[in-house]
């Protein structure tokens, strides 16, 4: 197929394939596919970048046939997540259900040295293999990567408060979730208080309006009061088991196998930390590299300003759920990264890093001492900062029963199940 979109820019002069924009005109009848990863999170996101006159649509899409996608169009020693990810978008790309010349994709792009910052390339290179070269790919990035690149996607300030404030509601949302579901007694009256709650946000952020951290707070209690009226039963005795990992996998129903249901099924309640703890996480580590590499300083100040910001903001959360008293609130983060610090040092900071041991210490530190540590097979960073430091946990915290399962195309659902029924034969 040629290029139909005429306003491009040089992407590999070697091959002369020209990178096509995603412009202001595309806007109006252009569709943006999302790969999934946070249901509720980017769901949120998703339609709240709809009134900014962005069509986004988060995938739901499942299946075996979405790793074989991936396969066709990425090396098999590419990490796991790249794989379902461009797996999941070319599905979706040839499904039929779109106008191929009318999408475009979106990635996230980290600019840090692990494979976040490589899946848009590699998505763009399958969209070529495939005939499909003229379909345009936004990078999301905070970095200043591919600037201008696309000219139609803008990220404005009230854009970027209003997504902030929309994934700490998600994250509330997803924790309460949690603590519901196990315990409902009307089978699917969980999913419906989601579905009430992201109604609400989505009402209250209408159009390009600065929306005020009041009308934030008042939707904070709101998540807490819909939940709060989901009839349960808690005299089932349940399992707590935490789930930690690299970010795909841990929160990602098709990158764990649905990890959440099958620990349902077992007769666990399954406890995630947020996202928030790891936008938190990357926020700090500009920090770090000040402290400990010396660069820049006023960098470092601008996000630690953020940082305390961030900070401020997870406090009321955790504040409103102990006034509500329904609901286990998190540890607040700065205690996460302080207690992680005998652990491990704050200079791993390559993919999950430190976060993902500090997680862990998290879990234990509030009795949820069952923990399965999700991981792509073949993922470094993740292997050393995840299954390297389960040792050194259990020296310090010796009631810590966590087990490494590993997620790859190749790898058997079966024996990971397997692996983790062996975990809960002597879980509290």
């Amino acid at each position: 197929m040629q290029n139909n979109n005429p306003t491009s820019t040089p992407a590999n002069p070697a091959e002369g394939y020209q990178l096509p924009q995603f412009t202001e005109e595309m806007r109006k009848d252009y569709t943006i596919l999302v790969p999934n990863m946070l249901p509720v999170q980017l769901g949120l996101m998703c339609r709240l970048m709809k009134n900014f006159g962005y069509n986004m649509e988060l995938l739901h899409t499942e299946g075996p046939n979405i790793a074989e996608q991936g396969l066709r169009n990425v090396h098999n020693d590419t990490c796991y997540p790249a794989l379902l990810v461009i797996g999941q978008l070319m599905d979706a790309i040839e499904s039929g259900k779109y106008d191929v010349h009318k999408v475009a994709l979106i990635l996230p792009q980290t600019g840090g040295g692990c494979r976040a910052s490589n899946y848009i390339h590699l998505m763009r290179k399958a969209l070529v293999k495939n005939g499909y070269g003229f379909i345009p790919v936004i990078s999301l990035n905070f970095s200043g990567l591919e600037k201008d690149a696309n000219p139609g996607f803008k990220l404005t300030k009230t854009m970027l408060i209003q997504v902030a404030y929309a994934l700490l509601i998600g994250d509330l949302i997803m924790m309460v979730a949690n603590q519901c579901r196990p315990y409902e007694v009307v089978p699917g009256s969980t999913d419906k208080a989601i579905e009430i709650c992201m109604n609400a946000v989505t009402a209250r952020f209408t159009g390009d309006r600065m929306v005020q951290y009041r009308e934030v707070k008042h939707l904070y209690r709101y998540v807490l009061t819909a939940f709060g009226k989901v009839r349960l039963d808690k005299s089932k005795k349940k399992k707590l088991v935490g789930i930690v990992g690299e970010i795909y996998v841990k929160f990602s129903p098709l990158g764990n196998n649905r990890l959440e249901e099958f620990l349902l099924s077992e007769g666990c309640e399954p406890v995630l930390p947020g996202l928030m703890d790891f936008c938190l996480y990357s926020i700090y580590n500009s920090v770090i590299d000040h402290e400990l590499y010396g660069r820049s300083a006023s960098r470092a100040a601008v996000y630690k300003f953020v940082y305390q910001f961030m900070l401020g903001k997870q406090a009321d959360i955790i504040k409103l759920m102990k006034k509500d008293g329904h609901f286990r609130p998190p540890m607040p983060f700065d205690e996460v990264r302080k207690n992680a610090q005998g652990i491990i040092g704050q200079g791993v900071k390559m993919g999950e890093g430190w976060l993902l041991p500090a997680e862990m210490v998290e879990l234990i530190s509030e009795g949820v001492n069952n923990i399965v540590c999700t991981q792509p097979f073949g993922c470094l960073p993740n292997h050393i900062a995840g299954k390297g430091m389960i040792r050194k946990i259990r020296e310090v915290y010796p009631q810590a029963n966590i087990v490494a399962v590993d997620y790859d195309p190749g790898a058997s659902k079966i024996n990971q199940e397997n692996r983790i029924k062996l975990m809960l034969s002597s879980a509290e």
